[in-house]
């Protein structure tokens, strides 16, 4: 039971004010803010009948606004995913991170930072169903991982039919390189690297014939990737896989900032700013041709 005060008319059950001339048809109005069930302002004349009227009001949207905030958060911090629609040009752009190493078929520690396949894939396919998107912006800082899963990603994202481009921060190695470039318009930082070299293979490996030519096919489908969605040719990319007088431990090629550019490998230098621009150009029809082939944009 709540207090009441029989002068006021102030009910302390009821989340609100209520301002009454007590007369004896108890003609009066109640604005009430009722935090619980339902939000909103009431506004009755009490007559005899009891009757009022109930206006939902702003605390309804206010509650599904942070219900959006909330499901945003936790999209990135599980998947490292948001999006990007509070720009002047009211377009909206999807933001996928690929950092740590892309995991394959087996789950890595806990203590590793990675990117799964499974999560990234299914949304990109979502992205290419959903016409409300306008772009998609991939940022990458990642020490490469798994063959078959970089590529899947990198060749879902080339397949986009919305304006794709990609940013490197820290560095995209290995794996990370087809990442990079398989967007239509890619920028490296001017601290950020990229490293090309062999592929390795964990675990016990046989030493036949046989292992050596599933090797090259493996690089094989590397650097036929790269070599067509960069400025590079295919023998140059090659040449500075097997590059033997940079790495000590390794044989490859580490490209700092503008060397990446230099080479074919990166289109320009810049940050978020210039890769936000750019896709904004292409986005409105004002960009370069996209560099992808033909087959991915049918």
């Amino acid at each position: 039971m709540g207090n009441r005060n029989p002068d006021t008319g102030n009910s302390k059950d009821r989340n609100g004010e209520r301002h009454g001339s007590r007369n004896g048809d108890r003609n009066g109005e109640r604005d009430g803010n009722r935090n619980g069930d339902r939000n909103g302002e009431w506004n009755e004349s009490r007559n005899g009948d009891g009757s009022g009227e109930w206006n939902g009001s702003g605390n309804k949207d206010r509650k599904r606004e942070k219900e959006l905030e909330e499901k945003e958060d936790e999209k990135l911090q599980e998947y490292g995913q948001m999006t990007l629609e509070g720009n002047e040009r009211q377009r909206k752009i999807h933001l996928l991170s690929i950092i740590g190493e892309v995991e394959g078929h087996e789950n890595l520690s806990g203590n590793s930072k990675t990117t799964k396949y499974d999560h990234v894939l299914p949304k990109l396919a979502s992205l290419e169903d959903d016409d409300s998107v306008d772009g998609l912006l991939v940022l990458l800082n990642t020490s490469g991982g798994d063959v078959d899963a970089g590529l899947a990603i990198a060749e879902m994202i080339a397949s986009l039919t919305m304006p794709t481009v990609s940013l490197v921060l820290g560095g995209s190695h290995s794996i990370g390189v087809p990442l990079a470039v398989s967007a239509d318009y890619s920028f490296i930082v001017p601290t950020g690297t990229m490293m090309i070299h062999p592929v390795r293979m964990t675990g016990m490996v046989i030493g036949a014939s046989q292992t050596y030519e599933y090797f090259n096919m493996i690089q094989d489908r590397i650097l036929s990737f790269i070599s067509m969605h960069s400025r590079m040719e295919y023998g140059q990319v090659k040449c500075l896989m097997h590059n033997t007088k940079m790495l000590t431990r390794d044989l490859g090629t580490v490209l700092v900032g503008e060397q990446a550019v230099k080479e074919g490998l990166i289109d320009e230098v810049g940050g978020i700013r210039e890769a936000l621009q750019k896709l904004y150009e292409r986005i409105d029809g004002s960009g370069s041709p996209s560099k992808i082939p033909a087959y991915s944009r049918k």
